[in-house]
């Protein structure tokens, strides 16, 4: 039998989906990885249950994860070409999302009775062509995978929990993929146990010799990226943003301090910057959200760069304490990684839902500078930038990541750190005569901070109103109002020390895109799409929210509609309305804790059209 051609795609989109014990989220990690390594790029979804211990087998406990990998990439992908299914749950709970005429692998012997009548079937969906839209790959995986290393003696758990290789070797056959890397990561991590290590490495070479094996398999090619020159990685939101807390430290000499309270989906910034001890970085566990965010306060007043990590839950806790962090003027980063609400709400899905809890949720007049990062690398950016103004500006800034990009993750390019921007703390000198603590410097307003234990420097701050200049505790009517004004004049200023609003297409038009935060994938790919139809589109997306780039009026009034998309009942295009109430904008808003698809936002705007 002749050989097949290759066939040479620009992008392709899997799904790996199976039960929560099936590993697929390290599956898909690694073929992500491998990807990268490659010199693909990549953007990815990794989708959990929201239970910790979902009911196996049942469509409510499917995990997946979601990659897109080719020439250029920018979003997971609405569909995928390749899914996945490592049992029958897994089938019916992604089949709406599979591309008319892709492939289903699935794990054949995981369909049996038992398992339909699990996942909500009321007959076999292999039996009379129901599944005759698309190629399907029956693969024995499990008894595969068992065959592979009968004659090492392992058990049958730890079989099983190794069946998820199989199915990753058969993808690497399916698009050419090398192994090696992942064969690296099985002696990095298993190097202590040579008959795990074994057993994943077979049953990888299994998977791949299999799919290998079947003639009327096609088999492709995915075009690499033209990227920048320099040394890249894949990393998470998540990861990223730890990085960038770490790099603003030591960019602005300074030991760096979280103190922190376990909560998804923020809980890995928090254990990466533990596993940071080897640069200086301190860390705390806190027995709850409050205790997380003073022992934060605590370590800035005594001269730490001091962040603190949470979610929506936890904001709400700690924002007593960010009030007080802002009557302090304190530098403190607050990291909110953002999930559905309210209440638990959905703890493992994505939702832009605590923008106005960032800008507005706090006793008083309480104003604070609100950032938002948009992809999964450039979370490493905007936590420095955080670092940097909360620094430079003596106050607290809150980060808001989301679900999405938090666990996504996307190749970046490793930054020189002569390359970052220069970070200078407002620390008074050790010989400064007459300090006061709210004497305000330079066009900023911002007061010096005084190291305690600084002969010559001691003063008192805390939670009650504080006299200009000197700091002692005031109830005068008009000094209250003086500090009040001052406190919001500062973040005010903070404009002044950003970058103007960019615009991805032309400089006016038909319609304007307007997004902020994690959105920024799917926007940039739809307004792409619709500009190369020839369409009258352009996109602002926004990373500062709090102040606002200077020119976002500016930029407004040159187009003949607003359309304000996010991933909630329409938080920022409200504040767009307080900040700038002359203009009209329309709304198209998302909460099912899931992140847009192109398709629908091109059907959205192209209606505005």
């Amino acid at each position: 039998m002749s050989e097949k051609k290759v066939i040479e795609l620009d992008e392709v989109v899997i799904k790996f989906s199976g039960d929560s014990g099936d590993g697929m989220q390290l599956t898909g990690t690694e073929f992500s990885n491998t990807s990268v390594m490659v010199g693909e790029d990549v953007a990815t979804f990794p989708d959990y249950p929201a239970e910790i211990r979902a009911p196996q087998g049942t469509v409510g406990g499917v995990s997946g994860f979601q990659l897109h990998f080719g020439a250029e990439v920018s979003t997971p992908g609405d569909f995928a070409d390749v899914l996945v299914a490592m049992n029958p749950a897994a089938l019916k709970a992604n089949m709406r999302w599979i591309k008319p005429g892709g492939t289903i692998i699935l794990d054949i012997d995981s369909f049996t009775q038992k398992n339909l009548e699990k996942a909500g079937y009321t007959e076999d969906p292999l039996k009379n062509e129901r599944l005759g839209d698309f190629a399907v790959i029956e693969a024995p995986i499990t008894s595969m995978s068992k065959e592979a290393v009968k004659d090492l003696g392992v058990d049958n758990k730890s079989i099983l929990r190794s069946k998820n290789m199989f199915a990753l070797g058969m993808v690497y056959w399916l698009f050419g993929m090398p192994m090696e890397h992942t064969e690296k990561f099985f002696i990095k991590k298993f190097g202590k146990n040579p008959l795990v290590l074994e057993t994943n490495k077979r049953v990888l070479n299994a998977g791949y010799n299999y799919a290998e094996n079947l003639q009327f398999v096609q088999s492709y090619r995915v075009k690499h990226a033209s990227v920048k020159k320099g040394t890249y990685r894949n990393i998470s939101g998540n990861t990223a943003t730890a990085w960038g807390l770490v790099a603003a430290a030591e960019k602005a000499n300074l030991k760096l301090f979280c103190g922190s309270y376990p909560i998804t989906p923020a809980t890995e910034i928090f254990q990466e910057l533990t596993a940071r001890k080897d640069l200086g970085v301190n860390t705390l566990q806190c027995e709850d959200e409050i205790a997380g965010i003073c022992t934060s306060i605590g370590a800035s007043f005594a001269g730490n760069l001091a962040v603190t990590s949470t979610s929506g839950p936890g904001l709400a806790l700690k924002t007593e304490a960010i009030g007080l962090a802002v009557i302090a003027e304190l530098p403190l980063v607050i990291v909110n990684v953002q999930r559905g609400g309210p209440s638990t709400g959905l703890p493992t899905k994505t939702e832009q839902a605590d923008l106005m809890q960032a800008v507005y949720g706090r006793n008083g007049e309480c104003p604070v500078v609100v950032l938002a990062a948009g992809t999964p690398s450039n979370c490493f950016k905007y936590a420095y930038e955080a670092c940097r103004i909360a620094l430079e500006h003596m106050m607290p800034v809150i980060l808001l990541t989301d679900g999405y990009i938090a666990n996504g993750s996307q190749p970046w390019r490793i930054p020189l750190m002569s390359e970052m921007p220069e970070i200078t703390p407002h620390i008074a000198p050790a010989d400064t005569v007459d300090y006061k603590p709210y004497r305000r410097f330079t066009d900023k307003l911002i007061r010096q901070w005084a190291i305690p234990g600084t002969p010559g420097l001691e003063h008192r701050i805390g939670g009650l109103e504080k006299m200009a200049i000197t700091g002692t505790v005031s109830y005068v009517p008009e000094n209250h109002e003086v500090m009040v004004k001052e406190r919001a004049e500062k973040v005010i200023r903070v404009a002044n020390h950003i970058p103007a609003q960019k615009l991805e297409g032309e400089e006016h038009g038909d319609v304007l895109v307007v997004g902020w935060g994690g959105t920024y994938g799917h926007l940039h790919q739809t307004v792409k799409t619709l500009i190369n139809e020839g369409k009258s589109v352009s996109l602002a997306h926004f990373n500062y929210i709090n102040p606002l780039p200077l020119n976002t009026g500016e930029i407004f009034a040159r187009f003949k509609k607003i359309i304000v998309c996010e991933i909630n009942m329409g938080q920022f295009a409200n504040h767009l309305r307080i900040n700038f109430p002359q203009f009209n904008y329309i709304q198209y808003n998302k909460v099912q804790g899931l992140p847009f698809t192109v398709v629908e936002l091109q059907d959205a705007i192209t209606k505005l059209l």
